[in-house]
């Protein structure tokens, strides 16, 4: 195993060989649990400003656009708590925005930041903890863990530079933790594609020191390029902070449900072909359904729309999207075996949504209420 024009050193392998015995020797990781605390993390504050561009600076822009995601966050969740790390213009040092998550046993790590580079360089981009492929990728950490330059004796508390055998092993300890970060990544940059428009770099790695502190899923997004005219402008813009905003949320919603139910045992079984459960008419008044969501669009889909693989779908409305289910079940466990089928299918994002009258309720409060 090596990284890239490095061998892997003795100690990595060490740690490699102790993960393995620990397996074996009947060690457990804990199955993750529901989500009760998430922590967002708007990047620099204080006398650190981050990059800039002609007009705006990145503390700035990720203190709004944090502040946004999380009243989303509250109004939705009332029971989850948001954490800030900041919530105005101070400085908060790299190593304690990683500790409050930590103390605060958070479920979901979520640091915003905005980016620069060359001035035609454009785009957004969501980091997990790893390896950097590129020597851009390189720099965007670089930049970012420059932040302990303003703080007092940094080499005191961060001990220089992260090497390759530090984040492969740090990989290996939080095995099932990354897995997650790479999911909600994947899901956040989705959505700023698909339902902002912009233009994505990827999902993507990097040493980045916040994120190897941090002992949960946790993703680190580059909301753009502020050395860019025309991605400071959008930055800049309320409205657009507004919508980078809702996609986050919106990709945190979509998490929440996979993470909530990806350890879910089902029992049911179908045979013969997949079961989509009960017909629309046999539905109830204020009785609760569940259904499976396997595709979000900013516009109306026609039936033969391919990304809908042939599906006869059902449609609803939120958050000025339109989303598209399968399926209608009684029972969560049902709809639950419905979306793995989906999955298979090619749905890699499906997840089961319930409703009541036709509108969409907590999925917790559903399962409890249908005495599941």
């Amino acid at each position: 195993m090596r990284t890239r024009g490095n061998n892997f050193s003795f100690n990595a392998l060490l740690c490699v060989l102790a993960f393995i015995c620990n397996v074996h020797s009947g060690a457990q990781v804990d199955l993750l649990p529901g989500i009760q605390t998430v922590v967002i993390d708007p990047g620099h504050g204080g006398k650190d400003p981050g990059c800039h561009g002609d007009h705006t600076n990145e503390k700035t822009v990720t203190l709004a656009i944090g502040l946004k995601l999380g009243s989303y966050i509250e109004e939705s969740y009332p029971d989850i708590k948001v954490i800030y790390t900041r919530k105005t213009d101070v400085f908060i040092e790299l190593n304690e925005r990683a500790q409050i998550a930590n103390r605060n046993n958070a479920d979901l790590f979520i640091c915003i930041h905005a980016n620069a580079g060359p001035s035609a360089a454009y785009g957004v981009e969501t980091y997990v903890l790893g390896l950097h492929r590129t020597e851009a990728q390189q720099k965007v950490a670089e930049r970012e863990n420059a932040v302990i330059n303003f703080e007092d004796n940094p080499n005191d508390k961060y001990g220089g530079s992260l090497t390759a055998d530090q984040i492969i092993a740090r990989q290996l300890q939080l095995s099932a933790y990354l897995d997650h970060s790479i999911m909600f990544a994947t899901q956040l940059q989705n959505q700023f594609v698909n339902n902002v428009g912009r233009h994505g770099r990827g999902v993507r790695q990097a040493g980045f020191l916040v994120l190897y502190k941090t002992t949960m899923p946790s993703v680190l997004i580059e909301t753009g390029f502020l050395t860019n005219k025309g991605e400071e402008e959008f930055l800049m813009d309320t409205a657009n902070q507004t919508k980078m905003a809702q996609a986050m949320f919106n990709a945190f919603e979509e998490y929440k449900v996979y993470y909530e139910s990806a350890n879910q045992n089902t029992v049911v079984g179908v045979e013969g072909g997949r079961d989509y459960g009960i017909d629309e008419s046999e539905v109830k008044e204020d009785e609760i359904v569940f259904r499976v969501q396997i595709a979000t669009s900013s516009s109306l889909l026609e039936k033969n729309d391919p990304r809908l693989k042939g599906q006869d779908t059902w449609m609803y409305e939120a958050s000025g999207l339109f989303k598209y289910t399968v399926g209608l079940h009684r029972n969560f466990n049902d709809a639950n075996e419905l979306k793995k089928e989906m999955r298979d299918l090619g749905f890699e994002f499906a997840f089961v949504v319930a409703f009541k009258n036709g509108e969409r309720i907590n999925i917790d409060e559903a399962i409890k209420a249908s005495g599941q």
